[in-house]
């Protein structure tokens, strides 16, 4: 039986789950300071992904996890450490029935660097064909770390090939600013300044059986809004068009809340990132200033007081959500909702909500029209 996602209120089936490196990952680390912390926080975040898998089994889900490479060695790119496999959605996306994945990893700019005569249009589609290339072409990937981001998400890849799904790579669509209902579906851009003529031409050429829409949310669609169910959007922002594009349903929106209200600890997070993942920084006085000052307790503040609207729908009825707010939960009652939280406390250090750190592969249900009034952009 092939996999389908058609509306992510459908009951949900197939779940993919993503991966952080283990505690004993970072014993490299020399300063206790930092190593405690950094093994601290990787032993809370599986923690909060068993709480995460424990629901949606409750519910009859089947989990699939993305793979962590075998070394430390191989987790290791020009001396830098790849980010863990943390965030699936970011890499993949059923829709329909067509499995769609736009890079195979975290370090997608790679393939650009070591083409040659011989290199292939396309990534290579699965590990099978990767083992068909070339040996010098083996050789260079090894070498820059391509083929680990290949097996980060082997199991995901297995997994689809075995149902028979048409799989898609390479597309240059990101698979976290596509919302799916029915016959619609609604692209993000990737800043403010993205050439919204060439997504059109790029998606309708992708999706010639659906009505795509753009809206210019300047980043990841899934962390701007949430429709939850039909007649239900959780909104951070007053967006105008959703009077066109949902016409009669409730938005409950939110400003103030989510990304924006971290941006302090964001904006020394992206001067820092580069420090944390690469072996020896780990002594520099900066760095250690700023795992104290952030990662001790800043995070753990924020993840009580902020709402993210970045949920994961179980079905009509449930809802995954990080923490209470009761504007939303009040919305969650008019409709008849229920509520399931589950804290994920360093989405903010790893960069993903729980919609970011899963990735539905199937739900049950055919593909409806809900919007038949609705034309083509």
């Amino acid at each position: 039986m092939t996999y389908s996602v058609h509306q992510h209120w459908d009951p949900l089936r197939v779940c993919a789950v993503g991966r952080s490196y283990p505690p004993e990952f970072y014993s490299y680390i020399t300063n206790p300071k930092v190593r405690s912390v950094m093994e601290r926080i990787a032993i809370e975040t599986e923690e909060d992904y068993q709480k995460l898998i424990k629901l949606l089994e409750s519910f009859g889900v089947k989990i699939v996890r993305t793979d962590i490479p075998a070394s430390q060695e191989e987790c290791l790119v020009d001396g830098k450490f790849i980010q863990p496999p943390m965030c699936p959605r970011d890499y993949t996306a059923m829709i329909g029935d067509t499995f769609f994945m736009p890079s195979a990893g975290p370090t997608v700019d790679r393939w650009n660097n070591i083409k040659g005569t011989d290199w292939p249009v396309n990534p290579p589609q699965s590990l099978r064909e990767f083992q068909n290339l070339s040996n010098r072409v083996k050789y260079e990937l090894n070498n820059y770390g391509i083929k680990n981001k290949t097996q980060t998400l082997q199991s995901l890849e297995e997994l689809i090939e075995s149902q028979g799904n048409k799989i898609i790579y390479g597309t240059g669509i990101n698979t976290a600013e596509i919302s799916r209902i029915g016959k619609d579906l609604y692209f993000g851009t990737h800043d403010y300044h993205q050439d919204q003529t060439a997504l059109k031409h790029k998606i309708k050429e992708l999706f010639p059986d659906y009505r795509c829409h753009i809206t210019n949310t300047g980043g990841h669609l899934d962390a701007t809004f949430c429709p939850v169910k039909p007649g239900l959007i959780i909104s951070l922002y007053d967006i105008p068009t959703y009077t066109d594009t949902f016409p009669g349903w409730e938005v409950v929106y939110l400003p103030g809340q989510s990304w924006t209200a971290v941006k302090p600890f964001l904006d020394l997070k992206e001067k820092n990132k580069g420090k944390w993942w690469v072996p020896g920084e780990e002594l520099n006085d900066d760095f250690t200033e700023f795992v104290e000052k952030w990662l001790g307790h800043w995070v753990g503040y924020v993840e009580e007081t902020v709402f993210d609207v970045n949920m994961l729908v179980i079905d009509e009825k449930n809802v995954i959500c990080n923490n209470y707010n009761e504007q939303v939960f009040a919305a969650f009652d008019r409709h008849g909702i229920t509520p399931h939280v589950v804290n994920f406390r360093h989405r903010y250090f790893w960069d993903g909500g729980l919609h970011c750190i899963t990735s539905d592969l199937h739900r049950e249900g055919v593909q409806k029209d809900y919007f038949p009034e609705s034309r083509l952009t």
